[in-house]
């Protein structure tokens, strides 16, 4: 029937009785695949409450044109390199063809794209600036 798998990460939400796997270990793990259930994870809850209030500060609408805005702004930059983007207008992801091979040493500058397929790709959203636009563009055009 093959090898039983086994709960890496039981806690209380585990226990065949939850509430009196409070405190110390699991007397006895759930009989259901229950058993393999983790603790929620309570504190990100609390921090995507003010998460989601800024967003909603903020608006979608603008938090979009603000993504949209800097992935235009690196397209631009990748054409005054001599490069051309996969067709996306309207997106904040840029994929460009024959770039990918950068990421790794992107990553190392502190600089988060991927590698897909070949592809350079960058995906913008409200945490970033335009001048992580400009850096990353610097850097793919320092090859």
């Amino acid at each position: 029937a093959g090898t039983p798998l086994t709960p890496l990460f039981a806690g209380w939400v585990s226990g065949e009785r939850p509430w009196d796997s409070c405190y110390g270990a699991v007397a006895e793990l759930a009989r259901s695949a229950r058993r393999f259930d983790e603790s929620p994870s309570l504190y990100s809850y609390v921090a995507a409450r003010h998460s989601l209030a800024l967003v909603e500060e903020l608006g979608v609408e603008a938090i979009g044109a603000h993504d949209r805005a800097l992935a235009d702004r690196f397209r631009t930059g990748l054409a005054d390199l001599g490069h051309t983007p996969v067709p996306a207008e309207g997106s904040a992801i840029v994929s460009v063809p024959g770039l990918g091979h950068h990421a790794a040493r992107l990553a190392e500058q502190g600089i988060q794209v991927s590698d897909r397929a070949g592809n350079l790709r960058a995906a913008f959203h409200l945490y970033n600036t335009g001048a992580d636009v400009d850096r990353l563009l610097e850097t793919v055009g320092t090859d």
